[in-house]
């Protein structure tokens, strides 16, 4: 009896910890990369200005890129290391400013990632790093709790988009009623 009590504290454990990283990880990817970075990656990418760079990081050497690559990738981290602790005491506008502020570096930091990919991926360890990265991330993916949150989350979006269609369009009657109100209030006031 006692063990079968410890294992369901322990599956029970093991569900909290594999929710933990699900949230963190969508959180994350979702709402921060989806929603502010993502875009910003994509607009620094289509820059012209960046093609100057992106020749220039064609011709040095791999030793060189991968130095850069680190230092930028380390700034980034500690930059959002140090949000987080500014969250924690409580300095929450200071806080949202670094982690902001964090975002340009990082998304050129993916830009230079991708356009220097090849040669960072002659050094066998950071090689190894990324590919055991990218097996956590789909065995994180591959998670049925994942899966599961994916899909409500897909819901909740769904839930979103309709009700801001229903009152937040142009041509919604709530915002006709709210125009109406507005204007007569205008209207009332200019007497």
């Amino acid at each position: 009896m006692e063990e079968k009590m410890r294992n369901t504290v322990k599956q029970k454990l093991i569900t909290l910890v594999q929710l933990l990283f699900v949230l963190i990880f969508i959180v994350f990817e979702e709402i921060i990369w989806e929603g502010i970075a993502k875009p910003f990656y994509t607009w620094v990418h289509s820059l012209k200005a960046l093609e100057k760079i992106e020749a220039w990081l064609q011709k040095v050497n791999a030793t060189a890129i991968l130095v850069i690559f680190v230092l930028m990738l380390v700034f980034v981290e500690l930059l959002g290391i140090y949000a987080g602790v500014l969250f924690v005491s409580g300095k929450l506008l200071l806080g949202i400013t670094i982690y902001a502020s964090k975002i340009p570096i990082a998304a050129f930091t993916f830009w230079m990632f991708r356009v220097t990919e090849e040669k960072l991926m002659q050094f066998g360890w950071f090689r190894w790093i990324y590919e055991k990265t990218m097996i956590a991330i789909d065995w994180l993916k591959s998670l049925e709790i994942y899966q599961n949150t994916m899909k409500r989350l897909k819901k909740t979006k769904e839930h979103f988009r309709v009700f801001k269609r229903k009152y937040f369009s142009q041509d919604s009657p709530f915002i006709a009623k709210m125009k109406k109100l507005y204007s007569g209030i205008k209207q009332v006031l200019k007497r």
